[in-house]
């Protein structure tokens, strides 16, 4: 019951982190990398910006990146090399009419059946987050999956090259000052606090 109700805590603390999807377009975020998460999310053709998915896909050829591109639903996908403990994260950047998001994915989840992991997970998460000025870590209670957001707002123009490579370069970086501090809560155990302390001091 203690580690229901620490748990439960967390969540709560996180509500404004966790799942902090850009809504009403949430059913359009998951990456294709795994499997839809939304019910009302699947794999049929939608509609998108071919002019927005041409921007990212000038910066991500000029910039010499390797990466899919699925026109039928609008998303790249393609990975980053880290030099980190953790070694590499995959990426999908899901364009819409008017916006864009990119998602930096962990290959490593939670284990979704340790209590006292995902609690410790959800108070590092919360405190990662706070004070980052350009996007968010999540992470999904249903299977563990932790992932970096950032989100664009395209309406009535197109992102520069600039606003491009921050979107896409912000998470990997995100990613490299917070994982060491990630895998010691997965692997060793560490508490939130200690494992945030680290990373930032």
């Amino acid at each position: 019951m203690k580690k229901c109700l620490v748990l439960l805590m967390s969540i709560l603390l996180c509500a404004g982190s966790v799942f902090a999807s850009d809504a009403p377009e949430s059913a359009d975020i998951e990456p294709p990398a795994q499997a839809e998460t939304n019910a009302s999310a699947d794999n049929a053709v939608r509609n998108y910006s071919q002019d927005i998915a041409g921007v990212v896909r000038d910066f991500l050829i000029d910039d010499d990146w390797k990466f899919t591109f699925d026109d039928e639903r609008g998303v790249f996908s393609f990975g980053l090399a880290l030099h980190s403990k953790m070694k590499h994260v995959d990426y999908s950047v899901i364009v819409r009419d008017t916006s864009y998001s990119v998602y930096a994915i962990s290959p490593l989840n939670a284990d979704i059946d340790d209590a006292d992991m995902m609690s410790n997970i959800t108070e590092f998460i919360c405190r990662a987050n706070y004070g980052l000025r350009n996007g968010n870590f999540e992470v999904d209670m249903r299977d563990g999956e932790i992932r970096y957001k950032t989100y664009v707002n395209c309406d009535g123009l197109l992102p520069s090259r600039d606003i491009v490579e921050a979107s896409i370069v912000i998470p990997g970086l995100t990613f490299k000052r917070y994982a060491p501090g990630l895998l010691d809560v997965i692997f060793k155990g560490t508490s939130a606090a200690d494992a945030i302390k680290q990373c930032e001091d």
